[in-house]
């Protein structure tokens, strides 16, 4: 049987500060999206998401892109970037125009819209997105598509996500100088959100926690749409860090004991249990460990131990994070948790257990073609990044005669209220 022909091809560059990783995508003439081909490789030049040597960002940008497009056997001219630091934030507004009662046409919907645009002032800062999530009809919210529909007021819920200027540009120059257009920079919550999160998590309530290698992003979804971000400066490599330290080893060995034998979780066999801080193949090079014996072996106990008490710490900060960002009361309590940290062995538990909430682990759902190393935690922005640019959601910067620039540094603040706090849906 014939496969489906690719009517359109999609590239994605996920900059992040542990790897780099690039997808090559295509969707078919039945609308379904099939990945080509993707490929990752160590970070050069990023730090907790932000660009610190350019050259060395640009050139591990080129080399996962070219591997990609190796592997799809085809080529992209241009991507939909990832960003996880440059200083992200999520606010929501709201705008409402008269309609006396008469039948919604699709020009009201666009007026609306515009209105929207108009009242965007985001501070000094740069506006991903600012995307209507949802509209209202004389109040009563959670309408996809008003058109047709009698109302006296027509209203819209618009989600926008800001960030730093100066890191975004940054990141599209360092793809730029690969040769490579941008299609748009998108915050990796969005990005996430799509790939492991369901429509109904998102309209029931979910906290989404991106446990990056520097940066945790915590996000709170309800009513469909994205609520609330805080950034947390911790992340996955801190927890190598703390290990490599306690041991006097190297981080390479670190990061591999903490993902070959750490876990979230002690159990009593640990203290029985010795692991050699070496790899196959390595017996007998380097200097013995800290608290190793005369085979360079520590007990796995003690690693657990150093991982358990870096978690509590970055727990503590998730915990303040939801706190303040209302996820609090007794509707929509589920916790996914997402990034390269989240393969940790043990995580879903140990963070149910110190949240007191049901937990679990999110990867990219159901993309055909995926390859298994792929189909992780750690590769969830990444394959998030194609299906927003397949999904194409309707951003009002680009509606009416303004150009988006006006919207990137200008005004003094964005909306004086933020509409449905996020306790109201909990």
């Amino acid at each position: 049987m014939a496969q489906p022909r690719i009517a359109k091809v999609f590239g994605a560059v996920n900059i992040g500060s542990f790897r780099i990783s690039a997808m090559v995508a295509g969707l078919t003439e039945t609308g379904e999206m099939v990945v080509l081909g993707s490929f990752h490789r160590a970070a050069q030049g990023i730090k907790r998401g932000y660009v610190t040597d350019m050259a060395a960002a640009t050139y591990a940008v080129r080399d996962a892109v070219e591997r990609a497009e190796k592997l799809a056997n085809a080529a992209v001219t241009s991507v939909w970037i990832g960003a996880s630091g440059a200083g992200l934030a999520s606010q929501v507004a709201q705008v409402e125009v008269d309609i006396g009662g008469r039948r919604i046409e699709q020009e009201d919907i666009e007026h609306l819209l515009i209105a929207a645009r108009d009242v965007i002032q985001p501070d000094g800062r740069m506006v991903l997105h600012a995307q209507p999530a949802h509209y209202t009809l004389d109040g009563a919210d959670g309408v996809s598509d008003p058109k047709g529909l009698h109302a006296e007021r027509l209203g819209v819920d618009i989600h926008v996500m800001l960030a730093d200027g100066a890191p975004v540009r940054n990141i599209t120059e360092a793809v730029q100088n690969a040769h490579l257009d941008v299609e748009a920079v998108i915050g990796s919550p969005i990005a996430a959100g799509y790939a492991c999160l369901t429509a109904e998590e998102r309209e029931l309530g979910v906290a989404l926690v991106e446990f990056g290698a520097e940066v945790t992003n915590v996000s709170v979804y309800a009513a469909g749409m994205l609520l609330g971000l805080v950034t947390i400066p911790m992340g996955s490599g801190d927890i190598t860090d703390a290990v490599a330290s306690a041991f006097g080893i190297r981080r390479f060995q670190a990061e591999r004991l903490k993902c070959v034998h750490g876990s979230a979780i002690a159990s009593p066999a640990d203290h029985r249990e010795m692991i050699p801080v070496n790899a196959p193949g390595e017996e007998g090079s380097g200097p013995l460990a800290r608290h190793a014996d005369d085979k360079n072996r520590i007990p796995r106990a003690e690693l657990v131990s150093v991982i358990t008490g870096h978690l509590g710490r970055w727990m503590e900060e998730v915990g303040k994070a939801l706190k303040g960002l209302g996820f609090t009361g007794q509707r929509g309590q589920l916790v996914v948790v997402t990034g390269g940290g989240a393969e940790l062995a043990g995580l879903a538990d140990y963070a149910q257990q110190a949240l007191g909430k049901p937990v679990r682990i999110g990867k990219p759902l159901h993309i055909k073609g995926l390859a298994e190393a792929h189909a992780t935690p750690g590769f969830s922005t990444l394959a998030g990044l194609v299906l927003y640019a397949a999904a194409d959601p309707i951003d009002i910067r680009s509606l009416g005669p303004r150009h988006q620039e006006t919207f990137r540094y200008t005004g003094v603040g964005l909306v004086n209220r933020v509409v449905r706090a996020v306790k109201e849906y909990f």
